[in-house]
């Protein structure tokens, strides 16, 4: 069979769609914006900048503030009283009544404000574990589509490049019309792909400045090996870092506050003591007479009852929703755990099997192309499968990277990080 293309341009094709996905990103031109971010800078300047952490930060000084005034003693009362209007016969009255808190009050209510402080410390910490897995997330969705975008440029490039060649041939007789048709139908594929992949570097760098909290991180150049999969840790890893997590602080910590809130309406139940003294000065006489006194409530109706019960009630409720938090985030956890063990595998396998099948299959289409043993479907079959596998690779790497900013989210821990102990292949 005679060779249906010139061998310097079957040449130029090979050469153009041999190029390794690294020699692809050496060669495309950076962003415009000279400043390189790199993860852990992204990573500071969310937190610094992020409006929810510093609302986070705000319900902190808050509970600050409640907790200074829960140990703030009663003021003392001031009362004058003047009987009769006449001057002559006119007694005047000044008298001092301090409250005294009986029953453990005061400390009850410092138990209760304290607690609310360690809780908002804790909304912090998850809020700050959020943001760290979204801006994570984001980061590398923003560098994968990045190579979704280079892939499905070269791609055009190369779609282009066959696409003229089969009218060529088709103009030279020596294929029919319909092999230049399907060319030009792959080209309008691989025009779709690149309007996609515009559209989700977009969405993506987006997404990065809106849970960085800053407009100018859309523009800037991100630094990161995104070929690098993320940890795999042991489930028992994990549930031990679980049970240390904001998210289950929270839960504990809101059965905390209930048991301390309970204790609060229980000391309420005790009355407080008021003691009175003062000085009384009789005009008609002339004479200052000493005041001392004591007032205590009578617990003859309200007893505080109906206060203490809804409190105790709300504090088996915490108990339950603890055991409730519990579970679902060992669930959820699971389930993240074996999103990203499935993403490991697939990528693994992609990298090692799938991928290299697919390029010498490719290779081996264009060889036989040139020499006449196969036509031009072949080729362009051999380059969809390539084209494929390589979307594919990219797909399970993002996977594994959301999966494992799940994970961090749930344990909101910055010193457990899978991003720190990761393994290449």
């Amino acid at each position: 069979m005679q060779k249906l293309l010139p061998s310097a341009l079957v040449a130029v094709m090979l050469c153009a769609m041999l190029l390794p996905a690294s020699a692809q990103i050496q060669n495309s031109p950076p962003p415009t914006s000279a400043a390189v971010l790199p993860l852990t800078a992204a990573l500071r300047q969310a937190l610094a900048n992020n409006p929810d952490i510093a609302a986070a930060r705000r319900e902190v000084q808050a509970s600050e503030g409640a907790l200074r005034q829960a140990g703030v003693m009663p003021n003392p009362e001031l009362s004058a009283l003047v009987e009769d209007a006449r001057q002559d016969s006119r007694s005047i009255t000044i008298q001092i009544n301090q409250a005294l808190e009986l029953g453990g009050k005061r400390g009850a209510r410092i138990s209760v404000a304290e607690h609310s402080r360690r809780a908002a410390l804790n909304e912090l910490a998850i809020k700050s574990a959020e943001i760290r897995a979204a801006v994570t997330t984001q980061f590398f969705a923003v560098l994968i589509a990045e190579e979704r975008l280079r892939m499905a440029t070269a791609s055009l490039e190369l779609a282009q490049r066959a696409s003229h060649a089969a009218s060529r041939q088709v103009n030279l007789g020596k294929i029919p019309p319909l092999e230049a048709t399907r060319a030009g139908i792959a080209e309008s594929g691989v025009r779709v792909e690149l309007a996609q992949a515009n559209s989700e570097l977009l969405i993506a760098r987006q997404g990065l400045a809106t849970a960085m909290g800053n407009k100018l991180a859309a523009e800037q150049q991100l630094q990161a090996e995104f070929h690098t999969l993320p940890a795999l840790p042991s489930m028992q890893k994990l549930t031990q870092a679980l049970a240390r997590s904001p998210l289950m602080q929270r839960a504990q910590l809101e059965v905390d506050k209930r048991v301390a809130m309970s204790a609060l309406e229980k000391s309420r139940q005790v009355p407080d003591l008021t003691v009175s003294i003062g000085s009384k000065r009789e005009q008609q006489t002339g004479r200052n007479q000493a005041i001392v006194g004591i007032s205590i409530p009578l617990n003859l109706f309200d007893r505080n009852q109906g206060n203490l019960q809804e409190a105790l009630s709300r504090a088996d409720k915490a108990r339950d929703e603890l055991t409730a938090t519990e579970n679902r985030l060992h669930g959820e956890v699971l389930q993240a755990h074996q999103r990203l063990s499935l993403a490991r595998e697939e990528a693994e396998m992609l990298k090692k099997t799938m991928l290299p099948g697919a390029q010498q299959a490719y290779e081996l289409a264009i060889k036989g192309f040139e020499y006449g043993k196969f036509n031009f479907m072949d080729v362009l079959d051999a380059q969809r499968s390539l084209l494929q596998a390589r979307a594919q690779y990219l797909r399970s790497l993002s996977e594994a990277q959301r999966a494992a900013a799940e994970i961090e989210a749930y344990l909101g821990d910055s010193e457990f990080s899978l991003f720190t102990a990761t393994s290449s292949f």
